[in-house]
């Protein structure tokens, strides 16, 4: 009787910024985009998560996390885990380390432990102790030469502002 509305083809996390938008349809599939596990404010959870979507904690939470979509933890969020996500919104507290394709800690985030990741954000006001190891392609430093050595001393004394060289 009724026909249905597409849905609008731009999915937006609420809450995540303009990091989490995605401009596929929503034909394409489910998005990784899409938060479909909350983890309330309230909540305190002890153990491992495994999702292939989108997760938010907004509460506690001890353990391990896995997803192949995107983890957002939300200003006042504490974690205690080993993260191995798509990409990662910090703006919580989190103690562990951080496997993701890219990772945003916020102004009000911290993190203590080390990042591996594609892309790294960093706010002004975040927090990170730990390292941050950046994967892509494996350039290789450039080589630093020292300066070579000439078999000329010049010397810039007082000659009256001219230089003179000797051996």
């Amino acid at each position: 009787m009724f026909p249905r509305k597409e849905k609008p083809a731009t999915p937006v996390v609420p809450g995540a910024g303009p990091s989490l938008t995605s401009t596929a349809p929503a034909a394409a599939g489910p998005t990784a985009t899409k938060i479909e596990t909350v983890l309330g404010p309230n909540c305190n959870f002890r153990g491992t998560m495994q999702s292939d979507g989108g997760i938010r904690i907004q509460g506690v939470f001890e353990g391990s996390i896995e997803t192949a979509g995107n983890l957002v933890i939300d200003e006042g969020a504490k974690v205690i885990a080993t993260i191995v996500a798509h990409n990662v919104v910090v703006g919580g507290a989190v103690k562990g380390d951080i496997s993701a394709n890219r990772v945003e800690i916020t102004k009000s985030g911290r993190v203590w432990g080390d990042l591996t990741v594609n892309s790294f954000l960093l706010d002004e006001g975040a927090f990170v102790r730990g390292q941050v190891n950046m994967h892509g392609t494996t350039e290789e430093p450039p080589l630093i030469e020292p300066p070579k050595k000439s078999g000329q001393i010049v010397d810039v004394g007082t000659n009256g502002g001219e230089a003179s060289a000797r051996k």
